[in-house]
């Protein structure tokens, strides 16, 4: 779709969401001024949009935001290219357990499909469409309960990847120094390309008045269908590849209760990743980081005080790498660690605090790395319309386990991301919110005396998108 013409359909869906605001509002001014007598003539008029029990959403948005650097480069080689972006989405909710009348031990049983529309406007080649499909499934019999939550999406978006190349020159007059920048860098622009995505976790539960036991299983998944090319060959210099991953586990937990809100725990997990092998005309050292390991967990869940919400989990991850993998010991022990702290506040806030630390294996390169990631998030509803988000992030890529010099690009990084967003929403109506909200990321470089050849300031990026949305809820 051209970008006029997606303007235009965004502009008008804007004006109707607006003129149906404005006639809700209507009605409910003359609702208030008409005379007693009129109004018992006149019975008030039924919400024809009123969706039935079994729709548990039904929601249409549409953003329009401003990127200033498109694929989050330096500036010291490739020069950042600034965008406008058109968002459209749209989501559709169904509790399956009302509209099949499950049996009262199914409490939550709901299916969302949310497709989003997204337009590049000086960029065409970073379209692209996702399509959403979210399952939740609770359930509780007796001692017994269930948990299970999967989250399926498939980006249809271009299979060809980003070059971060300035020409494609052979010998003395190439010049790609863009091909070391920050692992965050990358990584946005790669969630637009072609690929499936897929998560699920699941437990069931076994309550007894001191202890409960919990088998858990968990996946997160990637395969990215964009084009493998060598990237140290015109025509494709500086082309960035991806490889297929996922990491699986299974295991259980053990739970004392330490008092009636609050549990330690003890857990077990055995999982395996999987990093896919670049083909030989790529690179010919058959390098990839699949591992097989077992994790042992202590930790914390519940209560502790009525305003605030724990679970809390570390120890040790036992990793066995296979015979290829960049590193010096193959079998190594690495620490792991994962929390959510939430605090409900007096006067309509929330405060919550989420860490996580593990290892993993990269998108890009053939070295794991750790993937360390602090967040928090602040939401105040100030008043029945008006509503405040801000946001902070530390994220940081640690690639220092091991260094693949043979490979086309050097694993030896620490790469860091912070983050920062705000946001205010108001309420026009019951169904229709306006927003406005400004995210800022500043990629750095975590090295130093790195040799010069490894263009450390590339790794360094600032990137900047204000985004004004409206959203519509049935």
């Amino acid at each position: 779709m051209q970008p006029k013409r997606t303007h235009k359909l965004l502009s008008t869906l804007a004006a109707s969401l607006v003129a149906l605001a404005l006639g809700h509002a209507a009605r409910a001014a003359d609702a208030t001024t008409a005379p007693a007598a009129t109004a018992a003539a006149a019975p008030a008029p039924t919400d024809t949009l009123a969706k039935p029990s079994w729709l548990s959403d039904l929601t249409l948005g549409d953003k329009e935001s401003y990127d200033d650097n498109v694929l989050l480069v330096s500036g010291k080689g490739l020069k950042p290219v600034a965008s406008w972006v058109n968002d459209l989405s749209f989501k559709v909710g169904i509790n399956i357990a009302d509209l099949l009348g499950s049996p009262a031990e199914i409490k939550t049983f709901t299916f969302a499909y949310a497709p989003e529309r997204v337009w590049y406007s000086h960029d065409s080649q970073e379209d692209y469409t996702a399509h959403r499909f979210i399952t939740t499934l609770k359930a509780k019999s007796g001692d017994w309960s269930v948990g299970a939550d999967e989250s399926f999406v498939y980006v249809d978006g271009s299979k060809l990847a980003e070059f971060y190349a300035l020409n494609q020159l052979s010998g003395a007059a190439a010049n790609q120094n863009d091909k070391y920048r920050n692992n965050y860098a990358h990584s946005v622009a790669r969630e637009r390309r072609n690929q499936d995505q897929d998560r699920y976790s699941v437990f069931v539960q076994y309550d007894q008045p001191d202890f409960f036991f919990r088998p858990v299983s968990s996946l997160t998944f990637y395969k990215l269908n964009t084009y493998l090319f060598n990237s140290s060959a015109a025509p494709y210099l500086g082309y960035q590849n991806y490889v297929d991953r996922y990491d699986v586990n299974v295991g259980a937990d053990l739970g004392y209760k330490a008092a009636p809100n609050i549990a330690f725990t003890l857990g077990y997990r055995d999982g395996y990743q999987n990093q896919a092998e670049l083909p030989t005309y790529i690179s010919s050292d058959h390098h990839y980081s699949s591992n097989h390991y077992q994790r042992v967990l202590v930790g914390l869940e519940g209560k502790p005080e009525s305003w605030l919400t724990a679970k809390l989990a570390v120890g040790p991850d036992f990793r066995d790498y296979n015979p290829n993998t960049p590193i010096n010991d193959l079998h190594t022990t690495r620490f792991y660690g994962e929390g959510v702290l939430t605090a409900t506040l007096p006067q309509n806030q929330t405060l919550s605090l989420t860490y996580k630390q593990w290892y993993f294996v990269a998108s890009t390169g053939f070295a794991p790395y750790e993937d360390i990631s602090y967040g928090l998030a602040y939401h105040w509803n100030a008043t029945p319309e008006w509503s405040l988000d801000l946001g902070a992030k530390y994220l940081e890529a640690n690639y220092t386990l091991g260094n693949d010099v043979a490979g086309s690009a050097p694993s030896l990084r620490d790469d860091l991301d912070y983050a920062f967003s705000a946001g205010i929403t108001y309420n026009i109506t019951k169904n229709l919110a306006a927003s406005v909200a400004y995210n800022f990321d500043d990629g750095r470089n975590g090295l130093s005396g790195l040799a010069a050849k490894y263009q450390a300031n590339y790794r360094d990026f600032l990137h900047d998108v204000t985004t004004f949305g409206l959203t519509y809820k049935f």
